[in-house]
Order: structure tokens, then C-alpha cells, then sequence
């Protein structure tokens, strides 16, 4: 793809996600694959509300970047452990909503999705009558140790999601695609945020006993 035409997906994809309100001051991170060896990512410290095409940077798989008076965020390194592992990634999104910080909060090595018909936004679920298992891994501020970390815990699962939340931190999507990965952003925090109703029912249910 061209960094022109990635740019312009990167820069729309944070006014979709800001309207949402799951990329908080300046929260979040956005990349597209430009080329088997290079994606384009945004840089660091920007609100993706106001992004422009001047906001977006390029690296290469091991995070370098291809100016390098240009300056990405550490979790660059998260996007590019994707694009190493899943050639078939095109887009990778992460957010910070209240759904997802809340849940991984809570959860334990992963969070179940179940009877969803949003569900069919990851791949091989036809209908909503299936479950995932979406994992949920440690925040770390050693962002290369928590890349390892996903390798080992990938290199043991047998279906791997197209996603993942990071403990009181924020969710990781990806798809061929950058519509795809914004479906399935989408997704994922409209059945996040189901889950969380559900326990705040529950709740009042209980305290109303």
C-alpha cells in the first residue's frame, strides 16, 4: 500500500475511534502494512482525535524507524510482533475504552465472548452460536518482554483470536484490512460492553435482595 493511502486510513480511523470515546487524551495506536518489510504507524503523543497525515511515521518490523528524527509509540514494538506473526494482518488498532479496561481488570488469563451475534466479526464464526476466548495478558513496561510473553502464549493456543486486552490498559485488534480491523474493534467493545451491563445488573440485582 502507499504511505499517502495509509495515512488517510490511519488518520480516519482515529475520528471513528475518538467519536467513540476509546482513544482518550492520547491514548491509543494505529498502523497499516506497507509492505512485507514496512507498516505505517502513528507517532507518539498525538491525540487521534486531530491526526493528520503528518502524524502518521514509518518503521520497519523491528520498530525502526525509517526517519529517525520521527519518534513512534513504545508499543510500536506490539505492532510489529503482529505483522511478524500473522502475514495475513493488514491494520492493527488498539484502544483504551472503559469496557476493556474494566473487564481485563477483572479477568483472568482470558475473557469468554458467548451467543453474541457480533461474534461473527472473528474469523471461521458464521453465527452466534460459538464462543472465544479473547486473552488477557499483563501490562508491562518492558514492551519487548511482554512481546515474548504473547510469541510463547500464541505458540500454545490452537485458534488464535484476532485480538487481545492487556490488563487495565486496552484491547489489540487486527485484520486483512483496515475496515475489518474497525469491524472488529467495533465488535469487540459493543459485547465488551454488554458484559459489563450484564455484571453492573447483577449487581444492583444483588444489592436490591
Amino acid at each position: 500500500m502507499r504511505m499517502e493511502a495509509a495515512a488517510a486510513q490511519i488518520t480516519a480511523a482515529g475520528r471513528r475511534l475518538d467519536a467513540l470515546g476509546w482513544v482518550p487524551a492520547t491514548a491509543g495506536n494505529f498502523s497499516v502494512r506497507l509492505d512485507a518489510r514496512r507498516l505505517a504507524v502513528t507517532v507518539s503523543g498525538r491525540h487521534k482525535g486531530f491526526l493528520t497525515t503528518e502524524d502518521v511515521m514509518v518503521v520497519d518490523l523491528d520498530g525502526v524507524a525509517e526517519n529517525p528524527a520521527q519518534r513512534s509509540s513504545a508499543e510500536t514494538l506490539l505492532h510489529c510482533g503482529i505483522y511478524r506473526r500473522f502475514p495475513e494482518a493488514g491494520a492493527v488498532l488498539h484502544g483504551h475504552s472503559i469496557a476493556n479496561t474494566v473487564l481485563s481488570r477483572a479477568a483472568g488469563d482470558s475473557l469468554v465472548l458467548a451467543g453474541y451475534e457480533l461474534l461473527k466479526v472473528f474469523p471461521g464464526l458464521p453465527t452466534h452460536e460459538a464462543e472465544v476466548a479473547v486473552p488477557v495478558v499483563p501490562n508491562d513496561q518492558d514492551i519487548g518482554r511482554m512481546q515474548r510473553g504473547l510469541d510463547a502464549l500464541w505458540d500454545g493456543m490452537g485458534t488464535i483470536p484476532p485480538g487481545y486486552l492487556i490488563r487495565g490498559h486496552g484491547s489489540y485488534v487486527w485484520a486483512p484490512d483496515m475496515p475489518m480491523a474497525l469491524a472488529r474493534m467495533e465488535g469487540l467493545e459493543f459485547m465488551l460492553r454488554c458484559e459489563l451491563e450484564e455484571q453492573r445488573w447483577a449487581l444492583e440485582e444483588r444489592n436490591l435482595r
